[in-house]
């Protein structure tokens, strides 16, 4: 393991996001969805995530995420993807979202 400085955490922009939207990504090569999320002060952003496997699009708005938000912009099979929603791999390697047990405020930084 790399051990890092606490100011180099404080670089990474991890804030709460509200998912709106998601649709499937007709352009990936592997399955994932376009997902739209309101991050508060910082707008309204998309994502293509690899989320397939253990979550709908008619589950997913509503739903709090975790975003780095300090990624330049990449285009993704088509889309723009302006944040990197997190998770972390299950035991079958697909991706389980990092998410919270109670509301919080969209924008909100992790502390």
């Amino acid at each position: 393991m790399n051990l890092i400085q606490w100011e180099d955490f404080q670089r990474v922009e991890l804030r709460v996001g509200t998912i709106l939207r998601a649709w499937p990504n007709a352009k990936a090569i592997k399955p994932a969805y376009v997902l739209e999320i309101d991050l508060g002060e910082l707008g309204i952003k998309t994502s293509s995530a690899q989320v397939t496997a253990h979550y709908t699009t008619e589950e997913l708005p509503g739903r709090q995420v975790l975003c780095v938000c300090n990624f330049p912009p990449k285009r993704i099979a088509g889309v723009r993807s302006e944040v990197l929603v997190t998770g972390v791999y299950d035991d079958a390697g697909r991706v389980v979202l990092a998410s919270f047990d109670k509301p919080l405020p969209n924008g909100a930084r992790l502390a």
